[in-house]
């Protein structure tokens, strides 16, 4: 229940936070100095709630609005000439931070389907049939008599492969945060459908005695693959969220946030997807002749530069942020 206090310190700000909202937003022009006066109030109403207000939907409010004008500004600083690093430096890593509860949902979701679909498997001798068709898996198993359980690797070109690949996984990306226009509910499916064919696709490896050889392979595009498939679920939870629950905003407004920076959180999946595509078209074919130390290798650090990305560095730059804030 808001208290008496909290209702008057919202109505003696009320009016300010709205004229910064609108110079975030666009809506009218500021110039740095001015963004950065605002910037200083807000920070210090900030400051205010969290000390007197600790439970209070405000914070979150102010928050969002805090995390905004940084970018702001930081964006209109003279140093700061290169749009492009900035986005991959501080926007992204800031917007993750911010959404970083659909980031965890993401997680919890995709790989709960992908533990349906290997105990589904384990369960029902028809499964991986069923998901996988039945001549993938005929495919498979004469692969594997002959000694190479990933044989489908080699299919193709280096560069069709390539190519091939990575288009598909943007286009399951872009699709992934599109659907998320249905309440979430689209998002969900795609990841129910990707999460169920990983966890049987690696269930009937397990169940043929080659998962090893199964993991080193495959999981040398895959961990990057995989990683942005989450990463982009959870853009599109996010794109849900924001119609589902507009919090202090209109619904068209949250709506139209959600898609702004939901498409820059879809974005910054692309390279990793590139590079994802890249290893599966070049490299992954060759892991069966590929010593271990260097495919074990190959997986750990793709997995630690996309997990570092979007686990650790948001809390990193998150942290500078705060410090900035004690500095004002």
């Amino acid at each position: 229940m808001i208290c008496m206090r909290e209702v008057a310190f919202i109505k003696q700000n009320k009016e300010k936070w709205l004229n910064f909202e609108k110079a975030i937003f666009g809506r009218t022009l500021k110039n740095p100095d001015e963004l950065a006066s605002l910037y200083i109030h807000l920070v210090n109403d900030l400051s205010y709630a969290q000390t007197y207000y600790p439970k209070s939907k405000t914070i979150l409010y102010l928050n969002h609005l805090t995390a905004k004008a940084f970018q702001k500004i930081y964006k209109t600083k003279r140093e700061d000439t290169n749009r492009f690093v900035s986005f991959w430096k501080n926007e992204v890593p800031l917007l993750i931070y911010q959404y970083r509860r659909y980031v965890l949902y993401a997680f919890i979701i995709f790989f709960g389907f992908v533990t349906i679909g290997a105990l589904s498997a384990a369960f029902d001798d028809t499964f991986v049939r069923i998901i996988l068709g039945d001549d993938y898996v005929n495919m498979t198993l004469e692969n594997i008599d002959k000694g190479d359980p990933i044989a489908v690797y080699k299919n193709g070109s280096n560069w069709g492969s390539f190519i091939g690949i990575t288009l598909n996984n943007i286009y399951i990306g872009i699709k992934s945060f599109i659907y998320g226009v249905f309440g979430g509910l689209g998002t969900g499916l795609v990841m129910l459908y990707n999460g169920i064919m990983l966890g049987s696709f690696q269930y009937f490896f397990y169940e043929q005695g080659v998962f090893w050889e199964s993991v080193r392979g495959i999981w040398i595009h895959g961990a990057m693959e995989i990683f942005a498939i989450v990463i982009e679920g959870a853009a599109g939870l996010m794109l849900g969220a924001s119609i589902l629950f507009p919090k202090t905003y209109s619904r068209s407004t949250s709506f139209k946030i959600g898609i702004k920076d939901g498409v820059k959180i879809l974005i910054s999946t692309f390279p990793f997807t590139i590079l994802a595509g890249f290893l599966e078209g070049y490299v992954t074919r060759y892991s069966n002749i590929m010593p271990n130390w260097l495919s074990v290798g190959i997986i750990l650090i793709t997995l630690g530069m996309i997990s570092y990305y979007y686990l650790i560095y948001p809390f990193i730059v998150h942290h500078k942020l705060n410090k900035s804030h004690a500095i004002i």
